[in-house]
């Protein structure tokens, strides 16, 4: 049989083209990219709807400051804030007084992303300490026009109870000091997790 083959020598390329396209196959077929789970397989159970209120002080002068500008663009001053960048590390706490229960921490940016009015751009986590939500974060990346009455913005995932989270901010300024740009932000957060 060998000599056959080898007296047909174009059927050793066509047999090698057509091992080499199931090989290939078979590799691709077993590194699959994704697949589907079923829920319960990590864990996950019903779905619930949880509503969480706190107020977010947004220290940006004085003592003991949470909200720090690290960036800027050359045109940035005080009549044009448009290109400020600010860390942040607010606390949050139960009432809006500051030295009021914290239930956990503000973390992220955000940065005034207008020419025209106050507008930031906001991308931060809600780090939480208390209760059975210590070690959880929520994740929100969004728009706050600053002197808007209600503000929206989308919750866009979390982690620890709040895996796979969905939902939605209300922030509503509670007071808001002219001179120093210091804030206390109510916030009521609707979120879906499991």
């Amino acid at each position: 049989m060998a000599i056959i083959l080898l007296k047909n020598c174009c059927s050793i390329p066509f047999l090698l083209t057509i091992l080499s396209f199931f090989s290939t196959f078979a590799t691709i077929e077993s590194q699959s990219f994704s697949r589907n789970l079923s829920p319960s397989s990590l864990g996950l159970k019903r779905q619930k709807l949880s509503h969480l209120h706190f107020y977010f002080h947004d220290v940006v002068a004085g003592k003991n400051q949470t909200a720090i500008r690290v960036a800027q663009a050359p045109t940035t001053n005080a009549s044009s804030p448009f290109g400020a960048v600010v860390m942040i590390d607010d606390p949050l706490t139960i009432s809006p007084y500051i030295n009021s229960k914290l239930v956990g921490k503000a973390e992220g940016i955000y940065a005034l992303a207008s020419q025209s009015d106050a507008s930031l751009l906001m991308v931060y986590n809600f780090c939480f300490t208390e209760g059975k939500y210590n070690g959880s974060n929520l994740s929100v990346l969004g728009h706050n026009s600053v002197f808007s009455s209600v503000r929206e913005l989308p919750i866009v995932g979390g982690s620890g109870v709040f895996r796979f989270a969905r939902g939605y901010a209300e922030a509503r300024t509670h007071t808001f000091d002219l001179k120093t740009g210091n804030a206390v932000v109510e916030y009521n957060v609707y979120v879906f997790h499991y």
